[in-house]
């Protein structure tokens, strides 16, 4: 069971039975308000800081070879999703055999403790048993029960520095993430009710978060963050998350930003196509489900709840902007989407299906 902390005060007390810890982080490390608080602590650290904003295979073996190298007993992961998805696949692989690659190995619990502190408020990375690597230029999604991290340090003061389109595409993220997770074939009395309270508390603080930088809105929307990727967790994504990576990899689009310019065309279609439901507890159960997200986004309607959302996206200027596309592209496109990730989500998508929403996002 992960244990959940808030307050980087806890950071001590978390790390009491480690010696040697292999500390992971990205770029933003040194300008973090908590550094000074980690730096002072009593243990070895050793900095891993050697991977990009989209992991790669390679990178995640080197930080493998440092934590063998300096006989590390832990591993504290302290940053954005990226920097906790390193963390998670070094947990995974550290005690596998290095002469074959990791990704053809079946994977078991090596035991290291994972400590995974956030410093944005989107993927609720440090709650899920989910990793994204990129190996020879393919996505790679690690999944395993035993990545979650042992446990997760909310604080939510680290927020308070982040440049404001990433405090939009992450918040962006979360807010998919607890809308997706609750429409999911997969979802669950559990997982509803963490996508409930994390919509809900995302609609009541969006704007302070984002344009009056308030710390109290600061730790609802961290908060709400985790309980989307705790709900994620159950779930997995479904649509709007399958569109989005194409979109990333083809147009530079950050995940948050490529995730929520799919969600609204998505929403409308399946709202359109009742027919092509394919949740085992039918039609009647899909749309209450519509209608209870909409209820939780402060709307009457679904249509309404698709229509606050478009504003939202005009008001923090989060619109879609690319150069002009073509047949090829929306072809490109089209056949991008992982099947596997649409068979999570309640209405059915065929080609022509995904092509029409694609047309529709790029419009």
């Amino acid at each position: 069971m992960q244990q959940i902390l808030h307050g980087i005060e806890h950071l001590p007390a978390a790390l009491s039975d480690s010696r040697k810890v292999l500390l992971v982080c990205d770029a933003s490390y040194p300008y973090l308000s908590i550094r000074p608080a980690i730096d002072a602590l009593p243990h070895t650290l050793v900095r891993f800081d050697k991977f990009t904003s989209n992991p790669l295979y390679e990178d995640v073996c080197q930080g493998v070879q440092l934590f063998r190298h300096e006989q590390c007993d832990t591993i504290l992961a302290v940053g954005g999703g990226s920097a906790i998805d390193v963390a998670k696949c070094i947990k995974l692989y550290c005690r596998m055999d290095d002469t074959q690659s990791y990704l053809q190995q079946p994977y078991t619990d090596s035991g290291v403790p994972l400590i995974a502190i956030p410093t944005t408020a989107g993927t609720g990375s440090e709650s899920t048993r989910y990793a994204v690597i990129y190996a020879q230029g393919v996505k790679q999604s690690v999944t395993h029960e035993s990545i979650i991290p042992n446990v997760a340090i909310l604080e939510p003061m680290v927020l308070s520095t982040l440049p404001l389109y990433q405090k939009k595409c992450t918040l962006l993220d979360a807010l998919c993430q607890g809308i997706e997770s609750w429409w999911s074939v997969n979802s669950t009395e559990e997982s509803q009710k963490n996508s409930r309270t994390a919509v809900e508390t995302i609609m009541a603080h969006w704007r302070s978060y984002i344009f009056d930088n308030d710390s109290l809105a600061a730790t609802q929307v961290m908060e709400a963050a985790n309980l989307a990727g705790r709900a994620i967790c159950i779930t997995q994504t479904t649509a709007p998350h399958a569109f989005s990576y194409k979109l990333t990899s083809l147009y530079g689009i950050p995940h948050g930003h490529a995730v929520a310019i799919g969600l609204s065309p998505i929403w409308q279609y399946m709202l359109s196509h009742p027919d092509k439901c394919i949740d085992p507890r039918g039609t009647t159960y899909l749309s209450g489900i519509f209608r209870q997200i909409a209820s939780a986004m402060g709307c009457c309607t679904p249509e309404e709840a698709i229509a606050l959302f478009r504003q939202m996206l005009t008001q923090m200027e989060m619109t879609l902007q690319v150069n002009a596309h073509n047949d090829a592209e929306l072809d490109l496109l089209a056949t991008s989407v992982n099947p596997i990730r649409l068979g999570n989500n309640p209405i059915s998508l065929n080609g022509e299906a995904i092509r029409e929403i694609y047309r529709e996002i790029l419009k």
